[in-house]
């Protein structure tokens, strides 16, 4: 079963905010070089050191600020209107979680999310399914990590991509086959931790390149 973000089974995840420092990946992740907590920037180091010769990660978003996070949520609350005329309230809320995290909840906002796929050695992107970002109404679904009707490399890639990931201590949030993240709420209900170590955090600061 997938648990939303919008369950609030996560909401109830207590917080005990470690206080570890956001800091900028290097060029190795992308030229994107996202802020992330460090803990984070170290797993993706060693999950970048478990793929094979000739594939990397390319992370192109990190740490998000609560306003930037609102305003993803309304842009894509109005597409889901869009599609369903008349929705009710509380199933907006929910449709609209399948894809956006909620604020108070968001992996993102607490630097402890990556949202990244897989790159030759080139720089080019692999055959991942869909871009990153479609949302379920412009792929028909095949967002979601476990879609079917997918091609058979974007498979093998998706698989590769879980495997570096989850060896380094991710999670991936199922409708979205590029979100992953570490010690926020989600990973801690999902993984069974007592309590999730990074909270909301102030992007206000000078990050560091990470290591």
């Amino acid at each position: 079963m997938v648990i939303l973000l919008s369950d609030p089974r996560v909401a109830a995840v207590p917080v005990r905010e470690s206080g570890e420092a956001l800091t900028r990946l290097d060029a190795s992740f992308g030229p994107e070089r996202v802020v992330v907590r460090l803990g984070l920037a170290d797993r993706l180091a060693a999950a970048q050191l478990a793929l094979p010769a000739g594939v990397r990660l390319r992370v192109v978003e990190g740490h998000r600020s609560v306003a930037d996070q609102r305003a993803i949520i309304a842009a894509y609350a109005a597409e889901v209107c869009a599609a369903h005329p008349g929705i009710s309230p509380a199933d907006l809320h929910r449709l609209t979680s399948r894809f956006v995290s909620p604020v108070e909840v968001a992996p993102h906002v607490a630097g402890a999310a990556v949202d990244l796929t897989l790159v030759d050695a080139c720089g080019h992107e692999l055959d991942m399914g869909t871009p990153i970002d479609a949302t379920p109404e412009q792929s028909a679904g095949a967002c979601y990590f476990a879609a079917t009707g997918i091609s058979a490399d974007a498979r093998a890639n998706r698989d590769l991509l879980a495997r570096a990931l989850t060896g380094a201590g991710l999670v991936n949030y199922p409708t979205e086959w590029w979100h992953w993240s570490h010690g926020d709420r989600y990973w801690a209900l999902t993984t069974g931790a007592e309590a999730a170590c990074y909270g909301p955090v102030d992007p206000g600061v000078d990050a560091e390149t990470a290591a």
